[in-house]
């Protein structure tokens, strides 16, 4: 497998036709191009109204071909580069969260648990239902705030208790 670096493609020979449709878009503006200075020398030559015209006509259709082919390669770089970008791997693997972030997040966490907790307090007696799906919120918020301050080593949470 190949590295793109820069948004360019390195050609090799594991890789036939990565450059025929660059030369093809080279070839054909180069086509343009002498078609237009035919046209432009038989007109000059023969200096009548049709010649004229299709000096103008192969004009066109010579700004339309460069038009066409540089913004293919314009597209194909952005789409390469962004492509590379997409693939890379992250940097460094481990996602930075900064400490106030995270106790907002945490306070949340510890909202959602009283709130539930008020929800079972007044629906213990009466819906078994809605005693379950607070428990189980519970259980769901409790594991987050765990994994948000818990070691990476998977160890047990370490730290002062407070009463």
């Amino acid at each position: 497998m190949q590295s793109i670096r820069n948004g360019k493609t390195p050609s090799s020979p594991s890789t036939p036709g990565r450059g025929i449709s660059r030369k093809m878009g080279t070839t054909g503006i180069t086509v343009m191009l002498i078609i237009f200075l035919v046209a432009v020398v038989f007109a000059a030559n023969q200096n009548d109204v049709i010649g004229w015209i299709v000096v103008i006509v192969s004009l066109g259709w010579l700004f339309l071909a460069t038009f066409v082919v540089f913004s293919v390669r314009g597209a194909t770089r952005k789409a390469t580069a962004k492509f590379a970008a997409a693939t890379a791997p992250p940097r460094g693997g481990v996602q930075v969260v900064d400490e106030s972030t995270r106790d907002l997040k945490l306070d949340h966490s510890f909202k959602i648990i009283e709130v539930q907790a008020k929800v079972i307090r007044e629906n213990l007696d009466t819906d078994r239902g809605m005693v379950d799906r607070a428990l189980e919120t519970i259980d769901i918020t409790a594991h987050n705030g765990r994994g948000m301050i818990k070691k990476n080593d998977g160890g047990p949470v370490e730290g002062t208790v407070v009463d």
